[in-house]
């Protein structure tokens, strides 16, 4: 279908006539420009209470925002790791989404300002959110959250980090959890699918800007055959947490998300695979603006009531 007019309406604002790739910019100049972009937010929606922090990690302290709902606890938990293709962006460009998943899902949400590339090459992002999710659940008591109700969530790269978490626990053992949201995740580190040739250019995310952000996240293309790169690789998918995979119709991941969705599907994993035509990569985060980007918030939030048995 047509790209939808409130998406076009941004899509005009987010790359405009002239303005450089992002394969052209260095690093900080990229960082810069998401911080501008940032600056032009709304008001944030109130929640219940939020706690700036820091928890011990592999390599140091980790920074983690934690959005309380206003009901008393203990609440169910969503650890959520922001996207930004490892490179870019961090609590505040998220924060937003946790506000609306705190309050529409009722839960606690733990959102980790994991090590970026490319001054913090693989795995370390990726061993930042395993340990916050670990400390999540061996603190719950602290954070008035309930150990038996964990969730995992993320978009873009930090769908692939939540997707890479789920099996993390599942090999080392725990922590235990009910459910995994995957929004637009990154599964794979190939460009070949029909949704990169459909949309390697002219949506704001490109196939070029994919290859800029895989080439700063990896040591090298050895990395990318790894199951905690590239999760699609795995060679099992079976007793990882149920799932809810949202994916957009002009999005270079949308076949590689679906296509994990489908992988979990085939080992048993109930899996609820959801496009939103009309829409491009990163607007679940527009919710001020796009009515579609409420739905699929909404649709977020309900999967993980149900996860968390409310």
């Amino acid at each position: 279908m047509p790209l939808d007019e409130e998406m076009k309406q941004i899509l005009q604002l987010l790359a405009p006539p002239g303005a450089p790739a992002l394969t052209d910019l260095s690093v900080a100049e990229a960082r810069a420009n998401m911080g501008a972009l940032m600056a032009a937010s709304p008001a944030p929606e109130p929640v219940g209470g939020v706690e700036n922090r820091t928890i011990p990690g592999p390599a140091g302290e980790i920074p983690v925002r934690i959005y309380a709902p206003t009901r008393p606890g203990p609440h169910p938990v969503l650890v959520y790791f922001h996207g930004g293709g490892w490179v870019l962006c961090n609590l505040d460009t998220h924060d937003a989404s946790c506000r609306a998943l705190c309050n529409q899902a009722a839960c606690v949400v733990v959102s980790v300002d994991y090590r970026l590339a490319p001054e913090h090459k693989f795995p370390a992002g990726l061993e930042d959110c395993y340990a916050a999710t670990r400390w999540v659940a061996e603190h719950a008591d602290e954070i008035n959250v309930d150990p038996r109700r964990i969730a995992v969530g993320g978009d873009s790269a930090g769908g692939n980090l939540t997707a890479c978490v789920t099996q993390l626990a599942r090999e080392r053992g725990g922590p235990r959890l009910v459910h995994q949201l995957l929004v637009y995740p990154v599964t794979d580190a190939r460009f070949d699918t029909p949704s990169y040739e459909e949309n390697a250019e002219g949506y704001f995310l490109t196939r070029d800007s994919m290859k800029w952000f895989w080439a700063h996240y990896l040591n090298g293309e050895a990395d990318a055959a790894h199951p905690p790169a590239s999760p699609l690789r795995a060679r099992s998918f079976a007793e990882l947490p149920p799932a809810t995979v949202i994916t957009a119709e002009f999005d270079p991941l949308r076949d590689e998300g679906e296509a994990y969705g489908r992988r979990l599907q085939e080992a048993g994993v109930p899996t609820r695979i959801e496009r939103f035509d009309g829409v491009i990569h990163g607007f679940f985060g527009m919710g001020a603006v796009i009515g579609k980007a409420r739905d699929a918030v909404a649709l977020a939030a309900s999967e993980l009531r149900k996860a968390f048995g409310r």
